[in-house]
């Protein structure tokens, strides 16, 4: 049986400015890659943390069923977000620790529902470091921007 990976990777030129987010979708048997499967958008203006939020999001929205995946991340407000921060967030109603809304409320309740749907595991990567999956997540997200670019 394949294990399915989820390499994703948010681009912003300027932070806010136009950015774009990428995924790729990797079935692996092993070092195989049996099936592959790109993602990648974007919006003329945004932050980068809101591209690496939403490359998360699409990669598991993409998903029609319940699924076990890995998603491979390079952002560590991404990993350190799901995976620890957004329990205090939801038990303070989505304040953060200095008693502020949290920024991206919107984002994070949207991969919380993402999140609880699949059997994810969360993996941080050194970003723009020759991580080929990494890599290409990057030029998908550099894609994505291309059209708001001016």
């Amino acid at each position: 049986m394949a294990n399915l990976y989820a390499y994703t990777d948010g681009a912003c030129s300027g932070n806010p400015g136009p950015g774009g987010w990428g995924a790729l979708m990797q079935a692996r048997d092993g070092d195989t890659v049996v099936k592959e499967r790109e993602l990648k958008g974007g919006e003329p203006q945004t932050t980068n943390n809101r591209m690496e939020l939403l490359a998360a999001i699409h990669a598991l929205e993409a998903l029609d069923r319940p699924t076990k995946i890995t998603i491979v991340t390079d952002s560590n407000y991404v990993k350190n977000g799901i995976t620890g921060w957004i329990f205090g967030w939801k038990k303070n109603g989505w304040k953060n620790a200095a008693k502020k809304p949290v920024k991206n409320a919107e984002l994070w309740q949207r991969l919380d529902a993402a999140n609880a749907r699949h059997d994810v595991t969360w993996e941080w990567v050194k970003g723009h470091a020759g991580h080929p999956e990494n890599e290409r997540a990057d030029e998908l997200a550099r894609a994505g921007m291309a059209p708001f670019k001016p």
